[in-house]
């Protein structure tokens, strides 16, 4: 069975930092395009950034650029997004996406598979 599990979320003052976590279980991602993507209730997703596990470039949303960070280990099968000078702006459900035919890997497109969500909550 197919999982992809977020971890890492809470809640934090703004300025301040977390680090999310998605951990493919059940799959092999290693030639997958994986991104996070961030919604909140009445808005629509946006995707924050995005790597092909293979290696290559990253993707980042403007709104995150200079802040955030996406990162793969590829050996864990896991994802990561370090999540720096955090703003409100940045409160949400965050997920983490794979898909193997999402190219060039940005945000875009449609994707196959979902986590189901850590909340980040800046305040």
């Amino acid at each position: 069975d197919v999982q992809l599990v977020e971890s890492g979320g809470g809640s934090v003052q703004a300025g301040g930092s977390l680090r999310l976590s998605c951990a493919v279980s059940g799959y092999s991602a290693g030639r997958n395009c994986m991104g996070w993507f961030r919604q909140t209730p009445g808005k629509e997703r946006e995707g924050v950034a995005a790597v092909h596990m293979g290696g290559g470039s990253t993707y980042y949303a403007d709104s995150v650029k200079g802040r955030f960070t996406i990162s793969r280990d590829n050996a864990k099968s896991t994802l990561n997004l370090q999540m720096n000078s955090l703003k409100p702006e940045d409160t949400a459900i965050y997920y983490c996406a794979t898909d193997a035919s999402i190219y060039p890997c940005t945000v875009d497109g449609i994707w196959s598979r979902w986590g189901q969500g850590t909340q980040v909550t800046v305040s």
